[in-house]
């Protein structure tokens, strides 16, 4: 006859926090990146040794220097420089892309929940016909109709990611609709707009904001996208994907002028997805501790 083998709580505890120590420090390292890829976004064009459009060597692809921390690009221009200027471009469009994204999806999820069985299929299916639609192309679409710039890039950006963040609010807000205490509030007469706000949103509040940071990464890959393609942010001005592009003909060369812009957006995607993870494993061993 087996042996049966019981574990106590402080064993299960004890298991638990030896599996999570790795996760912990990728998260603090995820949670670093995303710290210093925003201060270079605020203070960045400040600290920029020189103006973001001087040409400030005679060797094009310059190695790293002390002079020249990242090297000069296909120009002679600074890198360090450029790449200073260019985050705040990247980091800032896809924060406030993403945002916007997140909360028209989420506001749209919270009427269609309140509302008419008629509004409700009325929002879903629109929001369905969206999300059928490829975000390359859909961004290809409006480039071409409208022309590239900030704005539009945004605009972009927020059709594109809006559907996604609707349907994983919506299926929540579902699920917490049908919870005891919110069929009390109905009972009790509470207009719609008091049950969405205040006993629908704060109980989904943590992982519409998981999905928040999923949507910055996927909006910033986007854009990096559309700017390699010369379709996202326009000369003078240059976001990473800017970098990459222009500088494409230092490829064979392995010239710092095209690696580390990849790097960068490699390391700010890469940074946002640990942070993420880590948020959310902390909130999945939260409720299983409840």
């Amino acid at each position: 006859m087996n042996n049966l083998i019981v574990k106590s709580p402080a064993t299960s505890k004890l298991a638990l926090g030896k599996g999570s120590h790795g996760s912990s420090w990728l998260g603090l390292a995820g949670a670093a990146m995303c710290v210093i890829w925003l201060l270079v976004a605020i203070f960045g064009p400040w600290l920029a040794p020189h103006p973001v459009g001087e040409v400030v060597s005679d060797n094009v692809f310059d190695t790293l220097s002390a002079a020249y921390p990242l090297g000069t690009d296909y120009l002679g221009r600074d890198m360090l420089s450029r790449i200073l200027v260019g985050a705040r471009f990247t980091v800032g469009l896809a924060l406030v892309a993403a945002v916007l994204a997140s909360g028209l999806g989420t506001s749209f999820a919270l009427l269609s929940v309140v509302s008419p069985k008629w509004l409700d299929e009325l929002i879903s299916r629109f929001m369905d016909a969206f999300i059928s639609i490829p975000s390359k192309m859909l961004a290809l679409i409006m480039v071409s109709a409208f022309g590239s710039s900030v704005t539009l890039l945004i605009c972009t950006a927020v059709l594109s990611f809006t559907p996604g963040a609707f349907r994983i609010a919506r299926s929540m807000a579902v699920n917490i609709e049908a919870l005891e205490y919110v069929q009390v509030a109905r009972t009790r007469g509470e207009r719609r707009l008091y049950i969405a706000c205040v006993e629908i949103l704060p109980n989904m509040l943590n992982p519409v904001l998981t999905d928040l940071g999923l949507r910055f990464g996927f909006i910033v890959l986007l854009l990096s996208g559309m700017s390699f393609l010369g379709l996202g942010v326009q000369p003078p001005d240059a976001d990473l994907g800017s970098l990459v592009r222009e500088n494409i003909g230092g490829l064979n060369q392995g010239a710092p002028a095209i690696v580390i812009p990849a790097l960068a957006i490699g390391t700010l995607t890469i940074g946002v997805n640990l942070f993420i993870d880590r948020l959310s494993s902390r909130r999945s061993r939260r409720s299983g501790g409840h």
